[in-house]
């Protein structure tokens, strides 16, 4: 794989990242938006309906989980399909760079975006409310990547089946709106009524808040295999289906 050109790429993917106005918006100052709103709100006082923790404390994961989703749900089902309708993908394909450099080149974008979109929440969090962390650092980036390229999966079927970018637009804000909400991504869990904890078992943004917020107070992967496995399938399934679905043009 040609490292020069896959840098370039990379260079290229994040400038047109940041030009998609939905996508970054979503990625970078959506999160930091609730940060400042609902931190103003509720503060950040130690509470039993969170463990002793305080609403910040838990929203800093949560809101990790809203990242991913935004990047891969909107970022990369937008951007995609923009890139396919503009006939950049084309061009890309008849460069003597191979696809697959591409395609990996558009993941470490993603991953990168996901990174500043998380590190804006927690400088954030910990500059106005003093956020805890209990956890491994390691452990919640690995946590990152397998919940991130789980929705940057998703990200890629949307792209293969919508018709065009206005189209894959319409779809990723129909899966990840109601998420946002009902996942405990944006809202925490414990205040909605159980209906709500029932239908968020359902939504896959709610196993990678559980994941991420296990991970970030200290908890083991080993009592959060559930929320693993059902990510694992996630990525798998939806690579599967977004690899047999792709289109260049």
């Amino acid at each position: 794989m040609p490292l020069r050109g896959l840098g370039s790429l990379i260079a290229v993917n994040l400038k047109l990242y940041v030009r998609e106005p939905i996508g970054a918006f979503f990625t970078l100052a959506f999160p930091v938006m609730l940060v400042l709103i609902f931190g103003a709100i509720y503060g950040n006082e130690p509470q039993e309906m969170f463990g002793g923790y305080g609403s910040m404390d838990i929203s800093m994961p949560a809101y990790t989980a809203l990242v991913l989703g935004s990047v891969g749900l909107l970022g990369v089902a937008i951007n995609t399909s923009s890139y396919r309708e503009a006939g950049i993908l084309r061009r890309f394909r008849m460069t003597p760079l191979r696809p697959l450099v591409y395609i990996v080149a558009d993941v470490i974008a993603n991953v990168l975006m996901t990174l500043v979109g998380m590190a804006g929440v927690v400088i954030f969090g910990s500059m106005l409310y003093d956020v805890r962390f209990e956890g491994q650092a390691l452990s919640v980036l690995l946590a990152v990547t397998l919940s991130g390229t789980s929705m940057f999966a998703v990200g890629y079927l949307i792209a293969g089946v919508a018709p065009n970018a206005r189209a894959a637009q319409v779809i990723g804000m129909a899966v990840l709106y109601p998420m946002l909400f009902l996942s405990g991504a944006g809202i925490p869990l414990e205040i909605m009524p159980d209906t709500i904890k029932t239908i968020s078992e359902y939504l896959p943004l709610t196993y990678a808040v559980r994941l991420l917020r296990g991970l970030w107070f200290g908890e083991s992967w080993g009592s959060l295999l559930l929320e693993t496995g059902v990510l694992v399938a996630i990525l798998a399934v939806g690579t599967t289906l977004a690899a047999r679905l792709f289109r260049w043009e």
